[in-house]
């Protein structure tokens, strides 16, 4: 049975990390770990950038049928709307990799405490620790 929570690491192919029992939390070989993890990441949605602008260049057609012509708009509202969230995800990474070059990363943004290894390699953009990230679920639930 394959573990979930290293699946993020694996996809890029990456095996997860192995701490040893008396390691610092966030040291140079972590730091450099989770910036190869995000730099694998950006670049395969960078890629895929770069595929959806050729894909989209290639098939423009001006088709004579409306028919034909909506469902090509609709395919490229489709692709574009998938492009325009990872376009977001790329800037989350960037801010993750800032948070490296800040010796930042890794510690939660609202309490300070360990986010933990395993829950970065699941989410490698995750800025809250489990507690905290549930807290402000609960409340964005409750605010409608």
């Amino acid at each position: 049975m394959v573990d979930a929570r290293n699946e993020a690491a694996k996809a890029f192919g990456f095996e997860p990390y192995q701490a040893a029992g008396d390691e610092e939390y966030m040291n140079q070989d972590q730091e450099a770990h989770f910036r190869e993890i995000l730099l694998a990441w950006k670049r395969s949605l960078m890629e895929e950038v770069d595929r959806t602008v050729h894909h989209m260049q290639d098939e423009a057609t001006n088709f004579p049928d409306p028919n034909d012509r909506a469902t090509q708009e609709s395919e490229f509202s489709l692709e574009l709307r998938t492009r325009d969230r990872e376009r977001k995800l790329i800037k989350k990474i960037d801010e993750a990799l800032g948070r490296l070059d800040d010796h930042d990363y890794g510690y939660c943004e609202a309490c300070g405490v360990e986010i933990g290894i395993r829950r970065l390699e699941a989410r490698p953009t995750a800025t809250l620790c489990i507690d905290c990230k549930t807290l402000d679920e609960i409340r964005e639930k409750q605010r409608g």
